[in-house]
């Protein structure tokens, strides 16, 4: 071999005991870095979360480098896929508004919910998810699952919202306008605590975009990632998904990089110092 390559054994075997450079070791450990921030993210995050995660640990990389190491390595982050509609708008209760009219950022928390029912297959059946978001945070503040697509499935969702973030005067309340949210029952909830209703215009999901997003991404970073046999199964690993990781862990960039949970704590700092 050392003849085919043209160096002596001697030289060969200097080579074989060099320390590694610096720059190889510097390379070394920002490849274990990247693993890291990449497996705490449950595998999720691409090269823009993580190269953000790092400098927030103050690790100095530019996204060009992760991404490139990313690749080498064979680091890949999950991929979406499409999802049913579970919105059904042919019924007779009146519809609302649209008066949040895509106004997705708000000033404080309290000020804006969002609400949005989606679906998560099983071997025993369909599971269905309810959830309210703060706009504010991307905060799930109230979530609720069951295997009937019913208005108590939203009811207890909202419910829960109300006991974890009680509503404030001027609250805005946004779902799409299907049959469990335009109940009399869940309006009756609603307007009973002083709440502005608004909802989507009909067939136009951009309207209610964060929720629906929230939605799309449980699905990409959990649920199309296992094959549930029991709907117990599914619930265990979204309450722990919704709780666990995604309000006090998963950055946004709409946060600045910064978890639900972590955003509002800045802004009750802010408050509670100005």
């Amino acid at each position: 071999m050392c003849d085919l390559f043209g160096v002596s054994p001697s030289g060969f075997y200097d080579w074989l005991k060099r320390e590694p450079s610096k720059q190889e070791m510097k390379r070394k450990q920002l490849t274990l870095d990247i693993k890291r921030v990449h497996k705490k993210s449950r595998k999720i995050y691409g090269s823009p979360k993580i190269t953000k995660q790092l400098h927030r640990e103050g690790i100095e990389v530019s996204e060009h480098t992760v991404q490139r190491i990313m690749k080498e390595e064979g680091v890949v982050s999950k991929t979406a896929k499409k999802f049913k509609e579970t919105t059904n708008s042919k019924h007779d209760n009146p519809v609302y508004p649209n008066i949040l009219n895509r106004k997705f950022t708000t000033e404080a928390p309290g000020k804006a919910w969002v609400a949005d029912i989606t679906y998560v297959w099983t071997k025993e059946g369909f599971l269905y998810l309810a959830s309210v978001m703060d706009l504010y945070s991307r905060k799930i503040i109230g979530f609720h699952m069951g295997e009937r697509l019913k208005k108590e499935l939203v009811i207890t969702a909202l419910e829960r919202a109300m006991k974890h973030q009680p509503p404030q005067e001027g609250l805005i309340h946004h779902s799409d306008r299907g049959s469990q949210y335009a109940s009399s029952e869940y309006t009756s909830k609603l307007k009973e605590s002083q709440i502005q209703i608004s909802m989507s215009r009909k067939g136009n999901c951009y309207d209610n975009a964060c929720i629906e997003s929230f939605h799309s991404v449980i699905k990409k970073e959990l649920i199309y990632q296992t094959t549930y046999t029991t709907r117990a199964e599914a619930k265990k690993d979204i309450f722990e998904y919704i709780t666990c990781f995604y309000n006090p862990e998963r950055i946004h960039s709409t946060n600045g990089y910064l978890s639900p949970m972590e955003f509002e704590k800045v802004y009750i700092l802010k408050k509670r110092t100005s």
